[in-house]
């Protein structure tokens, strides 16, 4: 039987970004519906490290970026929906850790030691020492030196299991969606399986889904790049909790290292930066040999015999630039009577919802349709990475 519903706003594609811009609109008045195809924060939402940036490591050549600036004020509005007093409830949502860190195996770092104490990065990089360090930096075989920034790092399984809370009944489990344009190219309908839905705006949330949509809708711009990675997965029982950037010789970390708890009570690390990028063609074997290396090198205290490994590839989407380089900031693009969207970073989700926030009020769009009332199935939540790549 079929069934069309009216809404405020229908968001297609169900990640972070989706489900917290469904979230403020929300709380906004708005009545909202948000078709997932597959699984809630499927796509790059939980292959993420979940660090929410400050835009420090963007800084590594001795320079504050339109980057690193464009993103510094996002560890404090993720910290206070931790501590209950931002713009969403976050409360119950796990911090893997309060901190993310940046270390230096050797002297590498000297010539950046008087950048990193500067007025530009005051209270956003500490050099720590002694008890103050990670426990796996307090090795005596430990020769560099240690950097905490202002940033931290969550659990983005409960991230994307609150944010799912927050949405009530808005969230559909949508079957492929299509959809139909009227004369003058305007969205006029969305439809998936028997459901038809109709909404004043629709946005585009679904990171790498984003280009079929397009496409479906007959909307070239905006374009689309891919930036992608190999990602190295490390699981073992004994592994000690690391959330830092390795220091190297270029302006991107030499690696970046966070670390999960597994369902089977182990611990993963997962392992990014310039490994994972420059491994991105690499066959698995050979990128794992090449990161067992490097943390023989970086860390040959820690014990590596009894893990397992895996790698995991991820495309990065992200609005098309010159170049093929890493965007700047959140981005989101008014397309006839819908917002093309993709936040570019995790951290970036708040910035995303501000600026589709801000678009809805200069169009003049408010809240005028009641919140549909439906017995559609819900889309369930995307399996930690974790726990299906070993």
């Amino acid at each position: 039987m079929s069934t069309t519903l009216e809404t405020d706003i229908c968001i297609l594609g169900g990640g972070i970004a989706g489900l917290w811009l469904n979230a403020r609109l929300r709380q906004q008045g708005f009545s909202t519906l948000l078709l997932e195809t597959a699984t809630l924060g499927g796509g790059q939402s939980i292959k993420s490290q979940g660090i929410i940036h400050g835009g420090t490591k963007y800084a590594l050549h001795g320079k504050l970026t339109t980057a690193a600036e464009a993103i510094a004020a996002m560890p404090g509005r993720w910290r206070d929906c931790l501590e209950g007093n931002g713009e969403l409830d976050l409360t119950p949502v796990r911090l893997l850790s309060p901190f993310h860190y940046l270390w230096s195996p050797g002297g590498l770092v000297s010539n950046m030691a008087g950048f990193f104490a500067s007025k530009a990065l005051r209270g956003r990089v500490d050099a720590v020492k002694g008890e103050a360090l990670p426990a796996v930096f307090q090795s005596p075989r430990f020769k560099g030196k240690v950097y905490r920034l202002a940033e931290l790092v969550l659990d983005v399984p409960s991230v994307i299991e609150r944010l799912t809370e927050l949405a009530g009944h808005s969230l559909v489990a949508a079957e492929p969606i299509s959809i139909e344009r009227d004369d003058n190219n305007q969205i006029a309908c969305v439809r998936s399986g028997d459901l038809t839905i109709k909404a004043q705006r629709y946005v585009l949330t679904s990171g790498e889904g984003n280009q079929a949509l397009q496409a479906d809708w007959g909307v070239e711009q905006p374009a689309m790049q891919r930036r992608p990675l190999q990602m190295v997965l490390v699981k073992g029982p004994q592994l000690p909790g690391l959330y830092a950037h390795c220091l190297g010789s270029s302006p991107k970390p030499r690696l970046t290292v966070t670390t999960h708890p597994t369902a089977d009570g182990q611990w993963c690390w997962y392992l990014g930066g310039e490994l994972a990028e420059q491994g991105v063609d690499l066959p698995a074997a050979e990128l794992i040999a090449r990161a067992r290396k490097e943390l023989g090198e970086l860390l040959p205290w820690v014990d590596l015999d009894d893990s397992q490994w895996a790698t995991l590839k991820v495309n990065r989407a992200e609005p098309a630039q010159s170049g093929l380089v890493r965007p700047d900031s959140a981005y989101v693009q008014g397309v006839h009577n819908a917002l093309v969207c993709w936040p570019t970073k995790l951290a970036l989700s708040p910035h995303l919802s501000d600026l589709v926030l801000e678009q809805l009020q200069q169009a003049g769009v408010t809240p005028r349709t009641a919140q549909p009332v439906h017995a559609l199935p819900q889309p369930t939540a995307a399996t930690p990475i974790w726990d299906t790549c070993f």
